[in-house]
């Protein structure tokens, strides 16, 4: 049974991912710093587990890090620890330097001191990077070996940390891989993301703000599918690869809400008898805007036989009710963490 340090475990995919892994009896260490985006509540059933165990702690500490290797001795790494905000990295990039970048090289380094020390068989260290590195896509789809563009403070922070880990792999053969997911949602992901940030807001009669003309694409996939993605690729992934995960839906982001007003208002009527449709609100777009977004991920389906399972509307709808019944889980978030503001304002 393999022993995996997930950094970044509190937060949405990173917990969607441990909770996974507890139910089949992997060891799980969860390394997470519990900044504004984590929950303490998104992961407090998991100390009812005998195989996990929670690390308070940051990527760029080497105390803490070297306290795991030598103690805990994890021999799979996955690290979904990053700030991922486009819109905050805009107004504040210093946080997106100090984590993806200096904190990815630290870890990194780390973990090869750890490797070559022990020679440890079949250890892998798994870097979680984004479909954003690749720019703006006008054509086509973004396969591994496409070039590089990112636009924002946040996939240029998440590019560099992309090319740090492929350097160990050339420069030391340290056994790594890269996963670049696109954009994800689903149960417990912070409010200030769009579809959590839609749903919560219609559900509190607020306004639905859409950047610029709404027609921007982004591919969506469903996190019980990138989940499954991740553990196929850590588990047969081969060594110095990158893997596109895409998901099966491309769909323009005034659609998309178009959509979640549609399934609200079937699944959860206002009370005013109003389609939520009316609370839409179009607001100046945000600098840097990739038009769109899509993966080609034929290689992940060739030779790791994944595929994604949700399309786009049974995977909102598992969203939507999910959000509608569990509003102890945000409505604090909301209420101390992120009240709903629009953030990336910057001329």
């Amino acid at each position: 049974m393999r022993k995996y340090l997930v950094t970044g475990g509190a937060g949405f995919i990173g917990s969607n991912f441990i909770r996974s892994l507890l139910g089949s009896g992997s060891k799980v260490i969860n390394l997470d710093l519990l900044t504004y985006a984590a929950s303490k509540a998104t992961i407090s059933n998991f100390k009812n587990y005998k195989n996990y165990k929670f690390i308070k702690g940051d990527i760029k500490n080497k105390e803490i890090l070297n306290y795991i290797f030598k103690k805990l001795k994890p021999d799979t790494i996955i690290n979904f620890a990053a700030e991922t905000h486009v819109d905050r990295s805009i107004d504040e990039p210093n946080s997106f330097v100090n984590t993806n970048i200096l904190g990815v090289f630290q870890l990194l380094n780390n973990s090869l001191n750890y490797w070559k020390k022990n020679k440890k068989k079949n250890f892998k260290f798994i870097q979680v990077s984004t479909d954003e590195v690749y720019g703006s896509i006008l054509k086509g789809s973004s396969e591994e070996n496409s070039l590089l563009s990112p636009s924002s403070p946040y996939s240029a922070s998440k590019t560099s940390a992309d090319h740090l880990v492929l350097s160990f792999y050339k420069t030391y053969k340290f056994p790594c891989i890269i996963a670049r997911p696109s954009n994800n949602y689903g149960p417990f992901q912070f409010p200030e993301k769009l579809i959590p940030l839609i749903i919560i807001n219609a559900l509190n009669e607020k306004k639905l703000p859409i950047y610029g003309n709404g027609k921007n694409i982004r591919n969506w996939l469903y996190v019980e599918d990138t989940v499954n993605a991740l553990k196929t690729v850590s588990a047969e992934g081969k060594l110095g690869n990158i893997y596109n995960i895409g998901g099966p839906d491309e769909v323009s982001n005034i659609d998309l809400v178009k959509i979640i007003c549609n399934m609200l208002n079937n699944i959860c009527p206002r009370k005013n008898k109003m389609k939520y449709h009316s609370l839409i609100q179009k607001v100046d777009d945000r600098p840097g805007h990739d038009f769109r977004y899509s993966l080609n991920s034929s290689k992940i389906r060739k030779e790791l036989n994944w595929k994604p399972k949700i399309k786009i509307n049974q995977g909102l709808e598992l969203t939507i009710r999910w959000y509608i019944n569990n509003n102890s889980w945000w409505e604090p978030i909301r209420k101390f963490k992120y009240k709903g503001e629009r953030l990336g304002k910057k001329n």
